[in-house]
């Protein structure tokens, strides 16, 4: 064999492998049809949301739990409302940008990234309302005024770079910018692409 034959054998093995791994899927979120939502979710978005726009909907997988969540406008603001399987609210979430988070609590969460990755871009911010005991009314008038109350998170999703190079993450702090939980965020879902 010569040079060219083993350089395009290296070259045809190496796309070849290349490719095998681009093929894997792994189905995060997606989009599904009103009708796969759970039906009382359907209802509770029935009646609950008035001049809501754009109403999308979705079901995430995230390792052994699954969830559903319905994304819309309202307002001019973008909601995104999540249900577990039996259609009961969990949380409401509403995508802000850093000058919406009080000075304080984006120091704080500022010396967090830069203490904990040598590099990051923030890629969305989320204010988020945790449904508190049987308080539905009033967890969606809270969001729905964007009040800043202390029960109040901040779920960011972020490119940081570390000894692993750069890596998605979603981190969740507190009202304060007091840092709770970071998890390795999931990789999009990639079905509408055609190759």
């Amino acid at each position: 064999m010569n040079f060219k034959s083993i350089s395009l054998f290296i070259l045809f093995f190496g796309f070849s492998v290349g490719m095998a791994f681009a093929q894997v899927k792994d189905e995060r979120e997606h989009r599904i049809r009103k009708s796969q939502f759970p039906e009382n979710a359907r209802l509770f978005i029935h009646q609950k949301l008035v001049n809501a726009k754009r109403i999308r909907f979705y079901k995430e997988i995230d390792g052994d739990k699954i969830s559903y969540e319905a994304k819309f406008k309202k307002d001019r603001l973008k909601y995104s409302i999540e249900f577990n399987v039996e259609g009961k609210l969990e949380d409401i979430e509403i995508t802000i940008k850093p000058i919406d988070i009080p000075n304080d609590a984006y120091a704080k969460i500022t010396t967090y990234l830069e203490n904990n990755f040598k590099k990051y871009r923030i890629q969305k911010i989320q204010q988020q309302y945790i449904v508190d005991g049987d308080d539905i009314d009033q967890t969606l008038k809270n969001a729905f005024q964007n009040l800043m109350l202390p029960s109040i998170k901040y779920e960011l999703v972020i490119n940081g770079k570390n000894d692993k190079g750069f890596e998605e993450f979603e981190i969740l702090f507190n009202a304060n910018g007091k840092f709770e939980l970071i998890k390795k965020a999931l990789p999009p879902n990639y079905d509408h692409v055609l190759y």
